[in-house]
């Protein structure tokens, strides 16, 4: 953006500023842009799979976190944006510099290999939902001209980005088109719902956003009854627990990702930003980010809750039986079958077709419930109330959108990544191959190492990676806020600087607290060895760690952010 346009928009700012806070947020709203770009990364297929596990798994019980979780992150990019624009400097430069230049390498190198990786399940999402619920280019073959097709959009809409004043302005636009379609898709979905006969219990809805951190260790209240009820209670409390801890990490992980922390700073700065922009920033972070977050992820969560907790899919438990009279989907029926074996294994019996339907209906709902569904059994449950093609293009519209956004705000943030890592401007062609690799990775990845594989379900193991790699951000921004060699006049004083280190610090413990569940309830194994991944991620981890303190007493200093007072 030129000098001229920067110099335009800040006295606009300032001469709003001192009319008062009405004036300030019109004009604010004329100039959003960067949180914009933070919303339509955090909608994506992990914002999409976590809402809709958390519905699934903890009903209306869980629609606190994610945006408790957004809440704090929006604390830690305030924090970020805090400082890139008081300070002038390059944060990554200002963390090699100041802080450590382990973690302002392993903040940068996380936040590439976080985009490579998180690329692929929006590309496989987009195509479900292109094939699935628009029925589009669902032909042999289909699945090419999808990746093709996502590829292409988000390498045109990238281009605009960085080609112009006039391309800024587009790309700005079709953006906040795409996040509210995003938004107004999935609310009519709740809308559609709320109509029904039924209705929906807003009672419970509402109760349901008081945080309620026992969820960790306790099943969900509507599932309690059941696993009492059952012929394996031990068993079954144990398995949803654990599947309740892997979907609130999944959930907190896509809430703010470690990428954004990367994007935000290096967008305002694109921008031509500065300190008078703050005040800006942190109203674009709540209408571009937080709003059409708590919008769209609560009316998932409450279709999700509505249709699947606790209530199988129609046939499903008596599908055993001799008078079982609806058809089910083999593939879910499969997955019931086998919650049923495991379940019946762990208590040394066999899984027989006969033993399996004499079980005791608590024992055949919960088998039912943990059945992962995606956004296109969703669609299908919602056909008797809005139709069956009206209820598919609502979700594929919403699930569509989600995919693109992200799809290319994922290859914005990896060029900048790429320029920081190399020293060179966020601009040109060292730029432009940036931006592409996540494309490239995404697309061959969605093809060839994930196809034919549960689509939707690819966000979990992903956010579990995510919520590993995001204290790194959270703990290297921390530092930085509060080092007053790099903070000079702007380092913050008295009770603001309190209550900014008070909710960082409980940002940063939510963070830690995530990756640590993260990394404990991994039961995963190298393939055909019993060597467990987490014991390798810890191991890394532990190096870093090591490596960090070297470097610190080899500067032979203590770090500026502790000894600032």
């Amino acid at each position: 953006m030129s000098d001229s346009n920067i110099d335009q928009q800040r006295e606009m700012i300032l001469a709003a500023e001192q009319q008062g806070k009405a004036a300030a947020y019109r004009t604010y709203l004329k100039l959003s842009g960067p949180g914009w770009l933070q919303g339509a990364v955090t909608l994506g297929g992990g914002s999409l799979a976590g809402s809709l596990y958390l519905g699934i798994i903890g009903g209306y019980e869980l629609m606190w976190l994610q945006p408790l979780m957004m809440v704090f992150g929006i604390v830690m990019l305030s924090a970020i944006a805090y400082v890139a624009l008081s300070t002038g400097e390059k944060p990554l430069d200002s963390l090699n510099k100041h802080v450590n230049p382990v973690l302002g390498w392993g903040w940068a190198v996380a936040t590439l290999m976080a985009n490579l990786v998180w690329a692929m399940p929006q590309f496989s999402l987009g195509t479900a939902a292109l094939r699935q619920n628009l029925g589009l280019f669902s032909f042999s073959g289909g699945e090419y001209v999808c990746a093709i097709l996502l590829f292409a959009i988000g390498v045109f809409v990238v281009w605009l980005y960085d080609a112009s004043a006039k391309g800024y302005k587009i790309f700005d636009i079709l953006l906040k088109v795409m996040i509210g379609m995003v938004v107004m898709s999935f609310f009519l979905v709740v809308l559609v719902l709320t109509t029904s006969s039924e209705g929906l219990p807003w009672g419970r809805i509402f109760a349901g956003f008081v945080p309620n951190p026992g969820l960790i260790f306790e099943p969900a209240s509507s599932l309690r009854g059941l696993i009492a009820e059952s012929s394996a209670a031990e068993y079954w409390h144990d398995l949803v627990v654990s599947d309740q801890r892997d979907r609130i990490v999944a959930a907190a992980a896509t809430a703010v990702g470690i990428n954004m922390t990367f994007l935000l700073p290096y967008s305002m700065m694109k921008r031509g930003w500065d300190k008078n922009f703050t005040g800006l920033a942190k109203f674009d972070l709540a209408t571009g980010l937080f709003i059409p977050f708590l919008l769209a992820t609560s009316c998932v969560v409450i279709a999700a809750a509505s249709q699947f907790h606790a209530n199988p899919e129609p046939g499903l438990i008596e599908v055993h039986s001799a008078n079982a009279m609806v058809e089910v989907s083999p593939k879910l029926q499969e997955a019931y079958e086998g919650n049923l074996t495991k379940m019946l294994a762990a208590s040394g019996q066999e899984a027989t077709p006969a033993i399996m339907g004499a079980l005791p209906e608590a024992d055949r709902i919960l088998a039912a419930t943990l059945i992962q569904r995606d956004a296109f059994a969703l669609a299908n449950s919602l056909e008797d109330l809005a139709g069956s093609g009206f209820s598919q293009i609502l979700f594929g519209v919403g699930v569509f959108g989600m995919a693109v956004s992200t799809i290319i705000i994922l290859m914005l943030i990896s060029g900048f990544v790429v320029c920081e890592m190399a020293g060179k401007p966020s601009t040109g062609r060292l730029y432009q191959l940036g931006c592409i690799l996540p494309a490239v990775t995404g697309a061959l990845g969605a093809l060839f190492l994930w196809s034919g594989k549960a689509q939707f379900y690819l966000a979990v193991p992903t956010s579990r990676f995510g919520m590993v790699l995001l204290p790194i951000a959270y703990i290297a921004f921390f530092f930085m806020m509060n080092n007053k060699k790099l903070m000079g006049d702007a380092l913050p004083k008295g009770a603001s600087r309190i209550w900014w280190n008070v909710l960082m610090i409980i940002a940063v413990l939510l963070a830690l607290v995530g990756a640590a569940i993260s990394i404990l309830n991994d039961k995963a194994k190298f393939p055909g060895t019993e060597l467990a991944v987490k014991h390798i991620g810890l191991t890394i981890f532990a190096l870093l760690f090591v490596w960090a303190i070297i470097l610190h007493f080899k500067k032979g200093k203590r770090p500026d952010a502790v000894s600032s007072t």
